[in-house]
């Protein structure tokens, strides 16, 4: 099976990018099954049900969240009413929606799990022992497991990417927007990227006006970060091939796409 993953989806920018590219990236890799990360696809913050439904139409089989799930309220209203968006698994069991789908292609099924971290980040379940169970209910239907670590160190997403080596299939690190160069496949043939970068604005701070974000730094005060409206965007995401029979990747490589055409919101 052949998996496109596309990194954090940031506002308007980050979802032309993947209206125009993804045609082409189909055309390229003729993935099976297309995941993204829309955690950031509103505005930097959450998801709609109408920006769901759009990546939904251009070709996105499942998108995955993080952090920032629940930023728009509307979520209520539809994440319990689709398979294909999933929050981190290991958030409250109070929590709206799920952790885990499946994808199934020519008789061959790929699980999809979406996790948490907890440096850095508000506190959840732990995401390794969650880990765990998912997987081992998704290898009662296929080998095939496609993990979203959604994490702010690096140290907790290689510690998940050892953890997981010959248990899950790939393991791609999200939510921190700077693709890494460490691109692999461990020891027990599990594909690993510590973070897939992100999809939005390019010459700014993590999708946001740098201005904005210079200025919290500089002074320490209260800022509110917005998605800009004009300049050149990005996408970076991962491609992956998988043995149908054993689960283990095959080959994993990253994708970096800086367009030069400046965007108008």
């Amino acid at each position: 099976m052949k998996v496109l993953f596309i990194g954090d989806i940031v506002g308007s920018p980050g979802r032309d990018m993947v209206f125009d590219y993804l045609p082409r990236l189909k055309r390229k890799y003729n993935p099976d099954v297309i995941i993204a990360n829309g955690e950031n696809a509103a505005a930097g913050r959450g998801i709609t049900k109408t920006i769901f439904d759009e990546l939904l139409r251009a070709g996105v089989d499942v998108v995955t969240m993080g952090n920032h799930t629940w930023d728009q309220k509307e979520i209520y209203d539809f994440i319990d009413e689709t398979d294909y968006l999933i929050r981190p698994a290991n958030f409250s069991d109070e929590a709206p929606g799920k952790g885990m789908t499946t994808v199934s292609r020519n008789g061959v099924t790929l699980s999809i799990i979406n996790l948490h971290g907890r440096t850095f980040l508000p506190p959840h379940g732990d995401p390794f022992e969650k880990a765990d169970e998912l997987v081992a209910k998704a290898k009662e239907l296929s080998p095939l497991v496609f993990v979203d670590f959604h994490a702010e160190a690096t140290s907790e997403k290689i510690a998940m990417g050892w953890h997981l080596d010959g248990k899950a299939s790939v393991v791609v690190g999200t939510h921190t927007h700077v693709q890494t160069a460490d691109e692999r496949i461990l020891p027990g043939g599990t594909g690993y990227l510590t973070d897939a970068g992100m999809t939005g604005p390019y010459d700014e701070i993590l999708g946001m006006k740098k201005e904005d974000v210079l200025y919290r730094f500089r002074t320490n005060l209260p800022v509110r970060f917005e998605v800009p409206k004009n300049g050149r965007a990005q996408l970076n995401g991962l491609f992956a091939v998988l043995d149908d029979q054993t689960g283990k990747a095959l080959k994993v490589e990253r994708i970096t796409i800086n367009d030069d055409r400046p965007f108008k919101g």
